[in-house]
């Protein structure tokens, strides 16, 4: 291997202040760590020194805490896009100290290669083997990796011996060209391959390579309780229920699954369900749940942008390769979340709401309208797109201080036009060819805490004129009394 070899610090000594950097990964998996760690050390060293050193961050998704973390509490980051999930990240951008856009998955490698966005300079890419003409196998994730590589001046590699150099073939690499030369993503069916097992590099773009031995910093979802339980079970039931009324094909669909312990409830529930035939996934972030699944038959392939799981599992993965090597495929976001093969394959989207309200609109980003929880992420690409769109939550959090369906949505992402069929631990609302009151009725009977149907029933009384019977005065009251109160109940509505 002709590359040079340094030291993360060294790697860290070349980018400067106001440099764009982008890095592999996608979630906190195959992710570059010791790079970015040693440049937010580097920060804190010019800021002490009373110099600027900020640099702007381009990901696949949210990073782990050696990247999102090191960089949030160094202040070295100026802005970001597109999702983070990292507290420290959250602070700071909620705090202005970074700029921060949210943005649909699928759309941020096109955006760069439009020219919308700040052109990077550097790619830091995590990789487990590279060749002599650039031929680089990455690790566990892909992310933006392509897009970046191709056209950030300059590359930096983590060869990362974590991962073994035997993962080379699952990792499907495909670029799709720009308007007007654009042609369909050949993916007809969740396992078909349109791509490359690795990425060209331009071998004269590598400044060096950094070795490291460094797992990912994937941390463990919340275990599954009785609420997460029974969403699980809902939705494992209604899927079941749609394909005896011949709604669903007999062989399945592909399943979209979003991340956390209500996607892995829904999963695992819908593995137990023996009605469900053994199904594909076509998603962005494979978790945990989905190696049981594929170890017993129940799910035949996963594709996606990540095996986001944790380290313990991702061992087992990785302790028998010739069993799952043909089992996983990881792609590019531009592939795992395009909306035209979502709507080709026909995908069943299962996404989690932060809130949704009683017409069927959903919140997935903001915390009482304002406040920045992690972002979109992939839900938007998939579930305007979907065979058919599922949207889970708790009903209450906070001890049923904070009920998760409210009058009208404090921050806006889906539209009751997407939105598709709402699930709670209580029920399923089905919203198909229902009208706005339709919808509030089904959302308020089958999805609602008890403690609260009385308050929303109380405020669909209060416009009685109107396609959408909303109250413009009382439409944020549940927050309103939030603020105030610390509990939702506390609501009062003006006519």
């Amino acid at each position: 291997m002709n590359y040079k070899k340094f030291t993360a610090e060294e790697a860290a000594s070349l980018i400067n202040n106001d440099d764009v950097i982008s890095l592999s990964g996608f979630t906190a998996t195959g992710c570059p760590k010791a790079v970015p760690t040693a440049l937010a050390k580097r920060a804190e060293a010019e800021h002490a020194a009373g110099r600027p050193f900020q640099v702007g961050m381009y990901t696949g998704a949210s990073t782990g805490e050696s990247a999102d973390g090191c960089l949030s509490r160094a202040h070295a980051i100026k802005f970001r896009t597109p999702y983070q999930s990292n507290k420290d990240s959250r602070t700071a951008l909620n705090n202005h100290e970074m700029e921060y856009f949210d943005l649909h998955l699928s759309e941020l490698a096109q955006y760069l290669r439009y020219g919308f966005l700040q052109k990077p300079k550097w790619a830091i890419l995590e990789v487990c083997d590279i060749s002599d003409d650039g031929k680089a196998v990455l690790t566990s994730a892909v992310g933006i990796s392509p897009t970046i590589a191709c056209l950030a001046d300059k590359i930096i590699l983590e060869l990362n011996s974590y991962h073994p150099k035997e993962m080379v073939g699952m990792h499907d690499i495909y670029e799709p060209l720009d308007p007007p030369y654009r042609r369909e993503i050949p993916v007809y069916k969740a396992d078909d391959r349109a791509g490359s097992p690795y990425v060209q590099l331009d071998p004269k773009k590598i400044v060096g390579i950094v070795e490291t031995n460094l797992p990912n910093e994937i941390g463990a979802f919340t275990p599954m309780d009785d609420v997460t339980a029974k969403i699980g079970q809902n939705v494992a039931d209604f899927l079941s229920a749609e394909m005896k009324a011949g709604r669903i094909p007999k062989e399945f669909l592909p399943v979209q699954s979003g991340v956390g312990n209500v996607a892995n409830a829904v999963l695992g529930a819908m593995g137990s369900n023996k009605n469900i035939p053994a199904f594909n996934i076509y998603t962005e972030v494979i978790q945990d749940s989905v190696v049981g699944l594929i170890r017993s038959g129940r799910v035949k392939l996963a594709s996606g942008s990540s095996l986001s799981l944790t380290t313990e599992v991702l061992n087992e993965v990785y302790a028998d390769l010739p069993f799952f090597k043909d089992k996983f495929l990881l792609r590019p976001s531009e592939m795992s979340n395009n909306p035209e093969v979502a709507r080709r394959i026909g995908i069943i989207a299962i996404n989690t709401a932060l809130e949704a309200d009683i017409f069927g609109h959903v919140n997935s980003s903001h915390v009482l309208g304002t406040k920045m929880m992690n972002g979109i992420g992939g839900s938007g690409d998939f579930c305007r797109n979907a065979y058919l769109s599922i949207f889970t939550t708790p009903s209450t959090a906070k001890d049923g201080a904070i009920s998760a369906i409210v009058p009208m949505v404090s921050h806006f992402d889906h539209s009751e036009h997407s939105v598709k069929i709402l699930v709670t631990e209580h029920g399923i609302a089905d919203l198909r060819g229902l009208s706005p009151r339709q919808r509030a009725e089904s959302i308020i009977t089958n999805c609602v805490d008890p403690s609260y149907r009385p308050l929303l029933r109380d405020y669909l009384k209060l416009s009685r004129s109107g396609h959408t019977p909303a109250s413009v005065a009382s439409a944020l009251s549940f927050h309103v009394a939030f603020a105030k109160t610390g509990d939702m109940r506390q609501a009062k509505f003006e006519a």
